[in-house]
Order: structure tokens, then sequence, then C-alpha cells
């Protein structure tokens, strides 16, 4: 059985998803972050040196980065469970946009939203970081509201793990109260919310938060 090292209040909740999704079976190990701090504990580290959250273990073997995760788990399991398999075919042209937005989700995109929350948790005047940061949210979020312009999700006419990674994007946008400003977006997090795999999410990650 699939263990997932999961923290309450962080980017594991879209693994819980596509592990629902999968409909596979799995058990969670859960963590509490640190009331005053908001970090991880340090038993994480037991799993793995980083001691970050999600790591899965499936029999012998320890996956981080949320990314991997995704991809190891559609590539094993996802052809077993359904027609889809929330990947495109390998050999085509959607297969390399659905990889461009999967790793999109930790990258181009969680950098400047980090920065913004770092910025405001600490409450310091910036010369230069602040304002970085927000214009290249603008940048990132337009466009990946752009990208959704007459589209239901993001590769394809159906969920890919593309939509399962970019899907903790879309609760920051929500979670700042910008989500009104994207409308592709916005109509696009409605669409998320159509899959019962998703509402089971929310709910298992609330039971631990």
């Amino acid at each position: 059985m699939i263990k997932l090292h999961h923290l309450n209040k962080s980017r594991s909740k879209r693994i819980i998803w596509l592990l629902e999704e999968l409909g596979l079976d799995y058990q969670i190990v859960p963590y509490q972050r640190d009331a005053a701090t908001f970090l991880a504990p340090p038993e994480l580290k037991n799993i793995h040196p980083l001691g970050k959250s999600p790591v899965i273990q499936d029999n012998d073997l320890i996956i981080s980065e949320s990314g991997a995760i995704t991809e190891y788990l559609i590539d094993k399991y996802g052809q077993t469970v359904n027609a889809t398999g929330l990947a495109p075919d390998p050999e085509s042209n959607e297969y390399v946009a659905y990889l461009q937005w999967l790793h999109f989700a930790e990258s181009s995109a969680m950098l400047p939203l980090l920065l913004k929350m770092f910025i405001d948790k600490d409450g310091c005047e910036t010369n230069f970081v602040s304002q970085y940061a927000n214009t290249e949210i603008d940048n990132v979020i337009s466009y990946f509201d752009q990208s959704l312009e007459n589209k239901r999700y993001l590769v394809g006419d159906s969920l890919t793990g593309a939509d399962i990674m970019m899907s903790f994007i879309v609760e920051i946008v929500t979670n700042n109260g910008q989500l009104s400003k994207y409308k592709n977006i916005e109509r696009y997090a409605t669409q998320l919310a159509t899959h019962p795999a998703f509402f089971k999410a929310e709910i298992i990650e609330q039971q631990y938060s």
C-alpha cells in the first residue's frame, strides 16, 4: 500500500486528490505544522532528509517533490485505472504541453507567490523584491489565465495531472482574494470542483488540519 506523508495546509493535498482520482489504496501518515513557526515538524526528516511534504512510499521506494510524485503515480498506475490515465499519449504534442504545465506549477508559478508570502509574513520594506514579486505574479497568473481561454482543462478536454498540479496555484490565487480578477481561472476552478475526488481530497485534508 502507498503511504502519503502528509503535512497539514501543504501542497500534498493535491496528491490526496491524485490518489483518489486514480482509485488507489493508500494510507495517510499525518504531520502538523508548528503553531508558532508554521514549519514542518522534525519527524518528517526521518522519511526524507529535507523534512518536507509531500513524500510517498511505494513499497521500498521513497519519492519526494510533487511533480515527480505526480508523474510517477500516473506513469505507473494511470493506465490501469481508466482510459485517459490522467495524461495524454506520450507520443503526442499534447504530452509536451502536459509536462510543461506539470512543472510550471512548482517553478515559474510558485516562485513569485512564495516570495510574496514571505515578504508579507516578514512585514519589512524592500527595495526590489516586493515589486518584482507583484510583477511576476501578474505575468505568470495572467499567462495561466490566457492559456485557459475557451478551455475546460489545460491540456486536451479531460482532467490530467497538470490540472491537479495547477490546482494548488488556483487555491493560492483564491486565498489571496484575486480569483475574480482572472475570469478564465475562476471558471476553471469551478470545473475542477466538479470532480468528486477533488471534494473528497478537500474533506480528507480538513481532517488533518
